[in-house]
This record gives structure tokens, sequence and C-alpha cells, in this order.
């Protein structure tokens, strides 16, 4: 029994001592529980109430997806409100760097859907590199519809790729207004700057031209858009829109059916302008050859882009604000002027011309080998004289000829709204000593006549001309308004005497309107009145004198070594409204081809801009002996 006893009492320690163990890990365990329950709600309390803002941030980024939206680049229209520089749609791949983890990769499976080039890859990449990874970058522009199907079907494959439509330049008149238009192109790195605005695919800035003058007016202000987008990254609908702000129109002075008549009139090595005398408008403005802008938008491949370089007439090049020529006797009526005003000269005043003048030792000839015989001014202008020419300008001297010129804007900056209109060279004796070099009276006798070392553009010439006939100092300019502001039309009086304009205007009338003038055949057809015109030959080589003793003739020769032909007018004679120059290069003769050129053009822009009250321009006719006026004493 004591030994039953014995044991009952050990089964009951051995319970006891049992129980005890599974309460303490019971009791650890739910301490445990406790701690981890605590710590939970901890956590979420920590969340919900002290990062619930950041992480909603987060998920409402991961579902919304904002992008910089560019502005439609302001429109260029002519005169009469044409758009001759527009924006069209545009369906283009973009990547956004930050929606995918590898660049290279998504490319890779880009270029399995739509072949891209290894350099288009390469500027991809350096373009994702040098921006910010939001900033969409242009994977491939003017998309066509089955590519963009393609893409679209394998968006989940495509991480950071999306389809956008913007706007991309359109230009109408292509080649005919290339010159003065200019192009856009893609902005390089040195343009972005601080400017998020370049940032943005599609957008581009102007490289020439109005484009490049008006550059920063015609872009805008950016837009912004805000898209749901699913966890592959795919638009499920648009959240909120604001749009960019368009850039401004600007509006030209240009006439663009009389710059496309114009342009087929021309041929290649021909530039051409015509300004309204009043305003200083540039009407038309043609360069032969041409380019077309439009290229530019989609990129010019290096076939083209050498074609166009290797050109030997230079189709990317403006002839008339960029090309250098020598005037010819178109610069007889600056020396002239030069000479009167200096009163070294007196209008009535004879000079014997027997076809040369010797100076020292060196013989000048006229063009005529048989001379004029004795020639006053308005004879000297009518016959284009050299002689009298030389003789002018050996009184007057090359520092009075160059001040007279620069009044009429040869060799002094363009102040036309272009970009790159080059300046030229109107020499003095200074300019020649800085080149450590001396002047002597023969370098004055050959720039008596327009040779020698003057670099004047047919812009120039054409300004020229047209502050001879209005006596005002116009300044060419081809934007008529921006936003609708006017630009400036009221110019000053020229500080030339006004009868010694009258003259020489005088002279003018004579080479087109008496039927010995060198330009004669160049009349303008009834019904359209007189004009003040001027012959101009510019030599590309010396004439040796055993040449000239065999009867030398340009024409015989090889084009190119065959003289420039130059010819500068205005009309009608009596109330001057239109001034015109015209250079063909190798033309030969002025009177032979630049003239009958002018006069077609003179001829379409009367048709061009008639007045409604009657079928075309009518101005009363000279009175035979002179042109109206003129003083009566210095008619003939």
């Amino acid at each position: 029994m004591a030994k039953a006893g014995g044991g009952m009492r050990g089964v009951r320690r051995e319970e006891e001592q049992r129980r005890g163990v599974f309460t303490r890990r019971a009791l650890l365990l739910g301490l445990g529980q406790v701690g981890a329950l605590g710590f939970l709600g901890t956590r979420l309390w920590k969340l919900q109430m002290e990062e619930g803002e950041r992480y909603a941030t987060l998920a409402e980024e991961n579902r919304l997806s904002a992008r910089l939206l560019s502005p439609p680049r302001g429109r260029i229209m002519d005169r009469n409100g044409v758009v001759v520089a527009g924006n069209r749609l545009n369906w283009r791949a973009l990547l956004v760097a930050e929606q995918t983890q590898d660049v290279s990769a998504t490319l890779e499976t880009f270029t399995k859907i739509v072949p891209l080039q290894d350099w288009e890859k390469g500027r991809i990449e350096r373009e994702v590199r040098r921006r910010r990874r939001f900033v969409p970058v242009a994977v491939r522009e003017f998309l066509t519809w089955e590519e963009m199907a393609r893409i679209e079907v394998n968006a989940p494959d495509l991480p950071g790729i999306v389809i956008d439509v913007g706007t991309t330049r359109l230009y109408p008149e292509a080649e005919h207004l290339a010159h003065i238009v200019g192009y856009v192109a893609p902005p390089a790195e040195r343009d972005v700057g601080n400017d998020p605005l370049l940032e943005l695919p599609g957008v581009r800035v102007g490289r020439s031209g109005v484009e490049r003058q008006h550059d920063l007016l015609m872009r805008g202000r950016a837009g912004a858009v805000q898209l749901e987008v699913n966890a592959v990254g795919r638009v499920i609908r648009e959240v909120e829109r604001r749009e960019g702000v368009p850039g401004q129109d600007v509006q030209l002075t240009v006439d663009s059916v009389l710059q496309r008549t114009l342009r087929n009139k021309i041929e290649e090595g021909t530039s051409a302008v015509v300004l309204d005398c009043r305003s200083g408008e540039v009407l038309a403005m043609a360069s032969q050859p041409s380019f077309d802008p439009n290229l530019f938008n989609s990129g010019v491949s290096a076939e083209q882009w050498r074609e166009w370089t290797r050109n030997r007439a230079t189709p990317l090049i403006n002839k008339c604000t960029n090309g250098l020529y020598a005037p010819g006797s178109t610069f007889k009526m600056v020396v002239a002027l030069a000479a009167l005003e200096a009163r070294v000269v007196s209008p009535g005043e004879r000079i014997s011309c027997p076809g040369y003048m010797d100076l020292g030792e060196s013989r000048f000839h006229c063009w005529s080998r048989y001379g004029h015989g004795g020639v006053d001014l308005r004879a000297g202008i009518k016959h284009s004289c050299d002689v009298y020419f030389y003789e002018l300008a050996k009184r007057v001297g090359i520092d009075r000829i160059a001040n007279m010129g620069n009044r009429f804007g040869l060799g002094v900056d363009p102040e036309i709204d272009l970009p790159g209109a080059r300046k030229g060279l109107m020499p003095t004796r200074a300019w020649r000593a800085a080149q450590g070099k001396g002047w002597s009276l023969g370098d004055t006798v050959v720039h008596g006549i327009g040779q020698g070392f003057y670099q004047l553009t047919p812009l120039q010439l054409a300004t020229m001309t047209a502050r001879l006939a209005s006596g005002r100092m116009v300044v060419p300019h081809v934007t008529r308004a921006i936003a609708g502001r006017p630009a400036r039309t009221d110019w000053p009086t020229m500080a030339v005497s006004d009868r010694d304009l009258r003259l020489v205007r005088d002279g003018m009338w004579a080479v087109v309107n008496e039927g010995d003038g060198t330009a004669h055949a160049s009349k303008l057809p009834a019904g359209y009145g007189n004009m003040g015109g001027k012959t101009g030959s510019v030599q590309v080589r010396r004439v040796t004198r055993e040449q000239r003793e065999r009867g030398y003739k340009t024409e015989n020769l090889p084009r190119e070594y065959r003289p420039h032909a130059l010819f500068v007018a205005f009309a009608p004679f009596e109330n001057p409204q239109y001034a015109v120059s015209v250079i063909v290069e190798h033309g030969n003769s002025g009177a032979g081809a630049a003239g009958p050129l002018a006069r077609d053009i003179l001829v379409e822009t009367f048709n061009r801009f008639r007045t409604p009250a009657g079928p075309g321009p009518r101005v009363a006719e000279a009175q035979p002996g002179g042109a109206p006026g003129v003083p009566a004493a210095t008619t003939r």
C-alpha cells in the first residue's frame, strides 16, 4: 500500500510538472503573439497615419503618367494671309526612360517591330542620357497606321514606349520661298540650355530665314497632360489636359503668287529682288537654284546633303542677301551723285570719250571701242559711257564715292530682318591701308565704273534703286506684321540734294525710253507707263589688249568666263512704286539678259497689284525730249 501511495504521488508530481511547462509555453506564446500584434498594429498605424499620404502619392504616380505637351509652332503667312509655313499632324513613338528598366533592351525589341538604324539607336540613347528620365524622347516619327498597330499590339513587351500625336512643319511653297521662310530642325545639345521646352519631342528650332529670325516668338509655351495607365504602362484614359500656348503668327511682306511667278522666270545662277519703293517691303526675292525645306523635317539624307554642298550653284545660299558681286555700271548713279555733291562736275559739262582714257602708262577702255564723243551727265548715264565715269571718279575720289554708296545702303550692315545677310564691301583708302597696301589713282578710275574691289548683294542694289526713286532712306524688310503689329513704314528723307536725284533719274529714264539708250529694248509695254533703269556688266576675267584688238566678243567664250549681267530699275517713273534688281551670273550683257527679265518682272508686279478700278496700271507718258519733272536745263 505504501508503494502504491508513493507511486500515485509521483504520477501527480509529474503531471503537475507537465502542466507547469505547458503553462509557461502558453504564456510565452501568448506574449509573443501580443508582441507581434502590437508591432503590426503600430506599423499599420504608422503607415496609415504618418506615411499614408506618401504611399498614396506613390500609388497615384504608378496609376497616372504626366507628360509635357509641345505647343504648336506659330505660322508664317504671306502678305495676303496665305500660309507658307504651317503645321500638320505627326504620329510618333516616344520613349519615357523612367518607365523601363533597360532602355537598350526596349530599343532592341522595338527594332524587331519597326526597324531602327544603328545611328538612330545611338541618337536615342544619347538623348536619354542627357535628359531627365521623365522627359519623352522621340524614337520614330511619321509612323504609318500599320506601324502604330504593330506597336500597340506589342505594348506589354515595350515598357516605356508610348504612341503620341504631335505636329511637324509643312512648307506648301517648298522651293519657291525656301530662302526667305527658311527651315526648322531638331534642337542640338547647345540649343537646349535651360529651356525645358526644347527637350520635348517634336519641338523644332529655326535654322535659317524667317524661321530663325523670329524663332523665340513662334515657339510658344508647353502644355501638360495626365494619363491613367495600367501595370504595363498602357494608357487607360486621359485624366486632365492643359493645352500649350501656340507660338505667335508672323505675316510677311512677300506675295507668294508673285514669288512663284518670278522663280518660274529665272534660270540657274539668277537672283532678283522686287521692293516697294515707298515702304521698303520685299514683295518678292528669288534665288535660283533653291531647295525643299520640307526635307529637313524628316531628316536630310547624307546623299542629299552631299548633293547640295557639292553643287557649284549653291542651292542652300540665298544669293539675294549673301551673293556678293561687283555692281558694274549699275553703280554709276552713285558716282554721279558723289561728283554732283562735290561740285566737281556740272550737269551740262561735256567730257570727250574717244573710246579710252590714258592715265600714265595705263589705258582704260570704254565698253564702246569707238567712243561716244562729247557726253554730259545725262548722256553719260544713257550710253553708260565708261570714260565719262572714269573722269568723274578721278575728280571726286574713292572716299567720297564710298560715303555716297554707304548712304544708299551699300557696304554697310544690312538692316533687313533676315539672319546672315552680308554686309558687302565699299572700298576706301583706309580699308586698303589696313591691308598694308596703297591706293592708286588707277584704282579710283576702275572703281568709277563699278569694277574693282566692290562686293555688293542684289538686295543692296535694289535698296539703292528704291532710295534713288523715292528720295527716302527706305529699309528693306520681309516681316509685315507679328501678331497683328505692323512693321515700320515711315522713312526719313535722304541726305542728298533732290535736284541731284532728279538729274540722275532723268539719265535712267533715257536709258530705257530713248531709242539710243542702252536698254531701249526693255521698255515697258504700252499701258504700263515708263520706267527708269540702268544696265551693267561685270567682267569675271581680265581682257587683254591683244583680245581687244582682235575684236574680242564675250558671247563666244565658255559660259563660266562670260561677264555677269545686271539691271536695276524702278517704275512708274512719275510716281515710283516698285524697284527691281536682277543679276544673271555669266549672262554676258545687262541689256540682253537682265534688262528684259527685269521688264517682265515689273509687268508681272503691276498685274499682280493692279487696282480694281481699271484694267491695269495707267500712268502719264513722258513728253518727248526728257523725263517729266526734270529741270529744263538738263533735257535734250
